[in-house]
């Protein structure tokens, strides 16, 4: 993968357009996670510092395209920013045309939903979005995954296209895990629904020594292999597929360790009996809601041994007190471990925070971009970059 970096370029003085990934959570208007915020600080400060003219954007939440909604502005974004950066970052709503902005200062344009075009990544406004700079910095590894005007068209069209260094890191800890990983490599990948990362699991099978499934994903895998599961959450159109793919890791000697035990109960809510019950011992009216203790000892000892860990996904329903433990023992141990550790996803994220966990070796802000460059897709905001580097060494 070629492309040119933010650092092989000279920023003195230069108008640079950074898209970024501030598609933050908000409740009642508050931001209640700045950890995106936070990834973007290292990229703005080095453009400030190099005498930039620096302008952000990104989009936030799902406005209709073209409708200017209050409840989508960047407005507590910029106030955060300007807190962090100890400099006011003023937001722009009329952006599309001329900017003022000096060498040292910062602006943060409008959600870049609010235009017509930025979905479908019309031509017109892309080009509009390239006049504004001298070098567009695509950063937003979170929005990589989309062609949209303000990740793939204003990179085709600026005079300078380069990847920031959040996305430098993001390529580099993705691609150190799925080319070159030191083995044993252990990945565990939780949610509810196997339809919904099946391209992940096939493609990591072939390149993990265990693969570990959790929340409700697990429980397809053990109706696969025979067992009851009473009423939890599978997906019963996906049990041969899942059952193929035990079989075809065994057969390569590889392993998807299955529950040994899981935490049941009758139903999900907060005030639900937890109970521990094998998973040869689940009743018809039974959903699993989290792995047992002897399943996160089982766990434990494979993470252990691990010299790469990926992680995407909880184990359990651990928003609840009672099914939290699979995933905080869990994240625990992978924190804790000398793994190279990389972990990334939306629930995962949330579970990090939750439990507080440290010294991981990397985690990716990215949700769907990060499962889609697991699956061995390409990103059309890297394609872009890789196809102007290309085009720049012809030129040269």
């Amino acid at each position: 993968m070629t492309v040119w970096y933010l650092h092989e370029v000279d920023l003195t003085g230069k108008r640079v357009l950074i898209r970024e990934d501030f598609n933050v959570p908000l409740q009642e208007g508050k931001i209640t996670s700045d950890q995106r915020i936070i990834a973007a600080l290292p990229t703005i400060q080095y453009a400030l510092k190099a005498g930039a003219c620096v302008m952000l954007m990104s989009h936030l939440g799902r406005p209709e395209e073209g409708v200017s909604d209050p409840h989508y502005s960047l407005l507590p974004v910029a106030r955060r920013l300007s807190e962090l950066l100890g400099q006011h970052v003023p937001l722009i709503t009329d952006w599309l045309h001329d900017v003022d902005v000096k060498p040292g200062e910062v602006v943060l344009f409008e959600n870049v939903r609010f235009n017509r075009g930025e979905i479908s990544n019309d031509n017109v406004l892309a080009l509009q979005m390239a006049s504004l700079c001298d070098v567009f910095v695509m950063d937003a590894f979170g929005s990589a995954h989309r062609a949209h005007a303000s990740t793939f068209g204003v990179a085709r069209y600026a005079p300078v296209a380069v990847a920031g260094p959040l996305l430098e890191a993001e390529l580099k800890a993705i691609g150190q895990v799925l080319e070159n990983p030191q083995h044993p490599v252990v990945a565990i990948v939780g949610g509810s629904k196997v339809s919904s990362k099946l391209m992940v699991l096939n493609t990591l099978s072939q390149k993990v020594d265990q693969l570990i499934v959790g929340g409700g994903m697990a429980n397809t895998f053990l109706a696969a292999e025979g067992f009851n599961i009473g009423k939890s959450l599978y997906e019963p159109d996906l049990v041969s597929q899942a059952r193929t793919l035990l079989a075809t890791m065994i057969a390569q000697n590889r392993e998807i360790p299955l529950p040994l035990d899981v935490v049941v109960a009758k139903e999900m809510d907060k005030n639900a009996h937890a109970e521990i019950k094998t998973v040869d011992a689940i009743a018809a009216d039974d959903m699993i809601l989290d792995i047992g203790p002897k399943t996160i000892a089982l766990y434990k000892d494979l993470l252990k041994n691990a010299k790469t860990i990926l992680w995407n996904g909880p184990l359990g329903v651990f928003e609840l007190p009672q099914f939290a433990r699979g995933t905080r023992e869990i994240a625990q141990t992978i924190g804790a471990s000398d793994a190279f550790s990389l972990a990334g996803g939306g629930d995962t994220l949330a579970a990090i925070e939750a439990f507080g966990v440290g010294n991981l070796s990397y985690v990716s802000t990215g949700g769907g971009a990060f499962l889609a460059f697991l699956e061995g897709k390409q990103l059309p905001g890297v394609a872009i970059l890789e196809q102007r580097a290309k085009d720049s060494e012809q030129i040269n």
